[in-house]
C-alpha cells in the first residue's frame, strides 16, 4: 500500500490546486442530509513501528478455518487445487484495467469469455455476463433489470434468500422507489404465493439460507403467469453439478456467488458474483460481455461485444452502478472449474451432500440437540440446541472448532439454532469430534463473559 504524507501544507495547496477553500467544498454535492456531520471516531495516527505492532497483534487474533470447520452460511471452505492460484498469480493478470483494446487484450477477453461460457452451462441459461462484485449485488443487479423490464414496483422475496442480499437489495430499492415485500417460510421453505401484476420479480434462493432446497419449478411458475420475472440465486454453484439448473425449471434470471468455486474464505473477501439471464433480457444487463468472433483473415478472436456505456457517462441512467468487474476472482473460478471438469465437480457435490447427511444424523443423536427441519438440503442443515448457540460457539472455538453460524440475529424464532455446514473437505473424524465436543459442552456448559 502507497504511503502518502500529506502534510497541512500539501493539502491548503492541493485544495488551491483544483479551486476550492477548504476540504468540505469538495462534498458540495452531497446533500447535508446524507453526510456523517461529524469527524470520524478514528485514534490518533501512530508512529509506523507502533502502527506494524498493531497490526501484527490484530492479525494474530485470526482464525484460519482448519480441518474442523463447519460455518458456511454463505461463504463456503470447498478444496482449491494449488493450480488454480499458481496461474491466477501470473504477471499478466495482475490488472483490473477493463481490456478495451481487444489486440492486446485477448488472454484476459478469452479468460472471461470462457467463464460467461461456464456460468451458462452451470445455470441453463442464454448467456451470462463478465462477473460482478458478489453475491449480494448480483442479486440486486437481477431486481433492478427486472423493474425495468416490466415497469412494476414490487418485488417478492424469500425470507430464505441470503439476509445480506435482501438488505442490499432493501437499501437500493428504497433510495429508487420500489417496493420489497418478503415471502415468509414454512418448515423452512417458501411457500409458493399469490403473484399479482404489480410484482415486478419472485427472488428465491436454491438452496436456500437455512440450506433446504425450495420449489424452484413451483415458484418460477407462479411469477411468470402473473407476468412477473422468476430471480434464483445460488450461493454455492457446486451444487448445480447435482440439482437441476434454475434455467431448465423457468428461471429468468440467475446470480449468486461464485466463491465456492475457486476462492478460498480470504476473511470475507474479494469475491465474485454472477448473473444469467434469457436472452430476452440481454440488453438489461449491466456491466460487460465479452464475444467470439474473426478478423479479417478469419482467425478467432475475442472482444468486448456489450457494455452498458451509461454506467461511465450518465450515471442517472445506468442499469446498474454496482458492477465491478471482479476479473482476477472470476479467472479463479474459471481455471477451478477447467481442472475440475463437469465430473470433477459433481464429485465435490456429492462429497458434500455424503458429509452433511452423516452429519445431520450423527449431530441429532447427541443428547439434547435436534434437527429443525426434514426437508431436502444439500450441504447445509439447521441444529436445534440445548442452550445458547452462541455459548456453544464460544466453547468450541476454543477446542480449535468453527461449530457454525447461530441464526438468531437474521431469524429470531430460530434463536435456539445453529446453521451447520459441510463440504467435500469434512471428514468423519470432525464430524464425530463435534458430536463428542457438543455433549461434553451441554453436560458442562461454559462460563461466558460479556
Amino acid at each position: 500500500m502507497s504511503y502518502l504524507p500529506h502534510t497541512r501544507a500539501d493539502q491548503e495547496h492541493m485544495l488551491q490546486a483544483v479551486g476550492v477553500s477548504c476540504q468540505e467544498d469538495l462534498f458540495a454535492s452531497i446533500p447535508p442530509g446524507l453526510r456523517l456531520g461529524r469527524d470520524l471516531c478514528l485514534p490518533p495516527a501512530l508512529a509506523e513501528h507502533d502502527l506494524l505492532e498493531h497490526l501484527g497483534q490484530l492479525a494474530a487474533r485470526n482464525q484460519v478455518a482448519g480441518r474442523s470447520s463447519f460455518l458456511g452460511a454463505g461463504a463456503y471452505r470447498h478444496f482449491v487445487p494449488s493450480l488454480v492460484e499458481t496461474v491466477t498469480s501470473r504477471s499478466e493478470f495482475l490488472t483490473a484495467y477493463t481490456p478495451y483494446q481487444a489486440e492486446a487484450s485477448q488472454g484476459t477477453l478469452q479468460a472471461i469469455f470462457e467463464f460467461q461460457t461456464m456460468i451458462c452451462r452451470l445455470t441453463g441459461m442464454d448467456v451470462a455476463n463478465a462477473s460482478v462484485y458478489d453475491g449480494g449485488t448480483a442479486a440486486t443487479d437481477a431486481v433492478l433489470m427486472a423493474l425495468a423490464q416490466t415497469r412494476r414496483s414490487k418485488v417478492l422475496v424469500s425470507r430464505g434468500v441470503h439476509p445480506h442480499a435482501r438488505q442490499i437489495l432493501s437499501t437500493y430499492l428504497a433510495a429508487g422507489g420500489g417496493v420489497v415485500e418478503e415471502l415468509p417460510l414454512r418448515e423452512g421453505r417458501t411457500e409458493v404465493p399469490q403473484v399479482g401484476s404489480d410484482v415486478a420479480a419472485v427472488v428465491i434462493q436454491v438452496p436456500n439460507f437455512l440450506g433446504l432446497v425450495e420449489d424452484g419449478p413451483g415458484l418460477c411458475q407462479a411469477a411468470r403467469q402473473a407476468g412477473a420475472l422468476a430471480i434464483v440465486a445460488v450461493n454455492d454453484p457446486v451444487s448445480l453439478a447435482v440439482l437441476e439448473a434454475p434455467g431448465a425449471y423457468g428461471a429468468d434470471l440467475v446470480c449468486g456467488e461464485a466463491q465456492p468455486i475457486g476462492l478460498p474464505l480470504s476473511f470475507g473477501g474479494p469475491y465474485v458474483g454472477f448473473l444469467a439471464a434469457r436472452k430476452e433480457l440481454l440488453r438489461r444487463m449491466p456491466g460487460r460481455l465479452v464475444g467470439l468472433t474473426a478478423d479479417g483473415q478469419g482467425r478467432r478472436g475475442f472482444c468486448l461485444t456489450l457494455q452498458a456505456r451509461e454506467q461511465h457517462i450518465r450515471r442517472e441512467k445506468a442499469s446498474s452502478n454496482i458492477c465491478s468487474n471482479q476479473g482476477l476472482c472470476a479467472l479463479a473460478v474459471t481455471v477451478n472449474l477447467a481442472l475440475l471438469g463437469p465430473e470433477g465437480l459433481r464429485r465435490a457435490a456429492l462429497g458434500s451432500m455424503s458429509a452433511s447427511a452423516f452429519a445431520r444424523e450423527r449431530l441429532a443423536r447427541v443428547p439434547g440437540f435436534s434437527l429443525a427441519f426434514s426437508g431436502p438440503s444439500f450441504h447445509e442443515f439447521v441444529l436445534r440446541c440445548p442452550v445458547p448457540p452462541e455459548q456453544i460457539l464460544e466453547g468450541l472455538a476454543e477446542r480449535g472448532i468453527l461449530g457454525g453460524h447461530a441464526l438468531g440475529r437474521e431469524y429470531p424464532e430460530l434463536a435456539d439454532s445453529l446453521l451447520v455446514c459441510c463440504t467435500e473437505s469434512t471428514r468423519r473424524r470432525d464430524v464425530e469430534e463435534l458430536a463428542l465436543e457438543l455433549e461434553a459442552l451441554v453436560q458442562a456448559p461454559v462460563e461466558v463473559t460479556r
